[in-house]
């Protein structure tokens, strides 16, 4: 793809290094934005600035905020007792669209996965732990996509915690195998969180 203008071509090469974004739609991008008030543009840049030096990540769940707090640990109508584990971000948001639960989240930032060399150690697995130590747990649920790397996790958790007197619990498989949580439809998630079964149970079939 040839450019005339190197600014165009730095900005094209910048924006298609974003997932799922090719050099063909990063300048049509590129070209919007040419088009519009500069106002427009400058927001953006300020915007993804202020994002990048500004987020951090909640100290009790490590979801991502703006505070030392999410708005979900510091919601004092939330459940504490409750803990549902997740992957990232954007199961959060996926199970807090269903508007079934009611609890606080942990996020482990990724799934234990030896062959992308993602080990325990990698993941927000001690501060769980430590969490659970202090007492005021009562349930453990583990909502992890369900493939291989998920399960792995899942039970590498539950050997883990299995010496404390809490409710572990899975969300229910109505989610499909090998499906991530963020492309589930509400109400399948909904149902799924709602209708958890005892960990132990998944474990045996």
């Amino acid at each position: 793809m040839e450019f005339s203008s190197k600014l165009i071509e730095t900005a094209v090469n910048e924006i298609s290094k974003l997932p799922g974004i090719g050099k063909r739609t990063a300048l049509r991008l590129v070209l919007f934005l040419l088009r519009q008030p500069s106002d427009q543009s400058n927001d953006l840049s300020k915007a993804i600035s202020e994002m990048r030096s500004n987020v951090s990540f909640c100290n009790n769940c490590h979801n991502i905020c703006d505070t030392d707090l999410c708005d979900i640990c510091s919601n004092p109508n939330r459940d504490k007792s409750v803990i549902c584990i997740v992957e990232d971000i954007r199961d959060v948001m996926a199970i807090e669209n269903t508007s079934s639960y009611k609890g606080l989240y942990h996020v482990l930032g990724g799934k234990i996965s030896p062959l992308d060399g993602i080990g325990p150690n990698e993941l927000n697995i001690i501060s769980l732990i430590e969490k659970i130590d202090k007492g005021g747990i009562n349930e453990i649920i583990f909502a992890l996509s369900s493939t291989m790397e998920g399960d792995t996790t899942n039970f590498y958790i539950y050997k883990l915690i299995k010496q404390y007197n809490i409710i572990t619990s899975t969300i229910a498989r109505g989610i499909s195998i090998g499906d991530d949580l963020e492309y589930t439809d509400e109400i399948t998630l909904a149902r799924s969180i709602t209708n958890r079964i005892p960990f132990e149970t998944s474990i045996k079939n």
